[in-house]
């Protein structure tokens, strides 16, 4: 991490330069702030539309306009927040989803760095120093453990801490249960609820860097001018520096270890427990911190997305460029044909000398006459009912008509149902080892289509899952299929 220089000439350049220095010195700044906090970050929305971004503004002048006077803040909602959002601010992003024509506002990095300097103003009850330490003594301990190489050493400190454990479960046992008093909880709570927020605001600097990174491989994808195959090779390059850098890599570690059902399930049990206590609830703390982890992983997936984005890019500029290509190559024959035609009647009159083209290793590829397949007249084709009618019996079964399979879509939803009654979200390979696939593929077609149009969903595009069911043989034997997917997490709508 560098260390910022704190000289004149620095921060008289970030008074001038940086948006969130800037932000915080406008005269609208109170506005602007309180504005952007009670429509984003309160909620936790990642972004809103046009439309409504301009009617919330509105209300809000309106009111503010009824507590000073008709004239504080004169010009539309429309107009100021295209001024928040122009180059020159930066306090808002501005920007169009593939194929829709409706604008969209999102909060910037600078601006959630102005809010966060801004909560840390307030005024504290008390300042807790004993669970930072503490913190700073376990993050010291575990980078010591992650690069200590001796097997020695590493195995000594794995036996004291295995003692002190077993002292411990000693000491409980002969009824000395230490419980932590009201201090500490209050003290730990605040730190909890403090980094909860910080990791909600990084996940926008994150999104940041990513769209960055992918707005210059646009530029040099636009720019470019050499061959297709070296772009590619700098675009690839480009994908892996973001998948290999120190955030991208952190991003990654992230996603997995919250992606897990069991941790999900566990901070969902903690936070119940911590939440339920006396002295907590005696705070009032936001409602919001009880479902902390899905807006965690709501930002994580639309920073994922993002990344995503890459690939699309490439996508886009490989059927550009084939399109291109295929456009020239017809302009440069017709170019050919039109010089052609041209000179045709210089040519008849006085045909040159010397040759105008030379082929090599020309070759002649006779014909024979005897190679030629001899002339087979086509056999006729006469139809006729009566074979097929002396064939159909009387008595006929026509139930294969009716043996046509139906999956019944509200069995599989009321599965699903009960499934997030009992848990917050389940995958849909624990859903099926629960309620194994009856009707095979056609099924697990229709569990894929509840996920996308009936309820909430997420991708885990990089985990697969591996699903498997058994179908009858005409002969009465049993065949097992199998399917890989990638991970379908059904979600309880909060």
């Amino acid at each position: 991490m560098a260390q910022m220089k704190f000289d004149f000439a620095t921060l008289n350049g970030m008074r001038q330069h940086n948006p969130a220095w800037r932000l915080l010195c406008s005269d609208h700044a109170p506005l602007i702030l309180s504005f952007l906090h009670q429509v984003f970050v309160r909620p936790n929305v990642r972004n809103l539309e046009a439309e409504s971004m301009a009617e919330a503004l509105e209300d809000t002048l309106y009111a503010i306009r009824q507590h000073l006077d008709d004239t504080a803040f004169p010009r539309t909602a429309r107009e100021y927040l295209e001024e928040w959002a122009s180059p020159d601010k930066g306090w808002l992003r501005k920007f169009y989803q593939p194929g829709k024509d409706t604008a969209l506002f999102d909060m910037t990095p600078t601006t959630e760095k102005a809010l966060s300097w801004l909560e840390q103003l307030a005024e504290r009850s008390f300042v807790g120093t004993e669970s930072r330490l503490r913190t700073l003594f376990d993050l010291l301990r575990q980078m010591n453990e992650g690069t200590q190489s001796d097997p020695d050493q590493r195995l000594a400190d794995l036996l004291q801490r295995r003692a002190d454990i077993d002292a411990e479960i000693a000491r409980i046992q002969n009824g000395d249960l230490a419980l932590m008093d009201d201090t500490g909880i209050k003290e730990r709570f605040a730190q909890f609820t403090r980094m909860a927020r910080d990791l909600l605001a990084d996940f926008r600097e994150v999104e940041h860097n990513f769209r960055r990174l992918d707005r210059a491989v646009r530029e040099r994808v636009a720019l470019w001018d050499g061959t297709k195959g070296a772009l590619l090779d700098e675009i690839l390059t480009q994908h892996d520096l973001i998948n290999e850098s120190d955030q991208g890599r952190s991003f990654q570690a992230f996603w997995n270890f919250l992606m897990s059902n069991s941790r999900q399930e566990e901070l969902s049990q903690q936070l119940e427990h911590i939440l339920s206590l006396p002295v907590i609830a005696a705070m009032q703390p936001d409602p919001r911190l009880r479902r902390i982890h899905y807006d965690w992983l709501e930002a994580g997936d639309h920073t994922q997305r993002v990344v995503a984005q890459l690939s699309h890019r490439l996508r886009q500029f490989l059927d550009t460029q084939n399109r291109q290509e295929t456009r020239r190559i017809m302009e440069i024959l017709h170019n050919i044909e039109t010089h052609a035609f041209a000179l045709r009647p210089y040519l008849a009159d006085s045909p040159p000398h010397e040759a105008l083209i030379e082929l090599d290793a020309m070759a002649a590829t006779p014909d024979l006459v005897m190679e030629r397949p001899l002339y087979a007249p086509p056999h006729p084709t006469v139809l006729s009912l009566e074979p097929m009618l002396e064939e159909i019996a009387d008595d006929a079964d026509p139930t294969a008509l009716y043996e046509q399979i139906v999956v019944d879509k509200l069995r599989l939803t009321e599965n699903i149902q009960q499934a997030l009654t009992e848990a917050p979200q389940i995958n849909l390979a624990a859903l099926l080892r629960r309620h194994p696939l009856e009707q095979g593929l056609s099924e697990l077609v229709a569990y894929l289509q509840l996920s996308s149009e009936r309820f909430e969903s997420l991708i885990d595009e990089k985990t697969n899952d591996h699903v498997s069911w058994d179908i009858m043989t005409a002969d009465g034997s049993s065949i097992t299929r199998h399917a890989t997917l990638q991970r379908v997490i059904f979600v309880r709508s909060v």
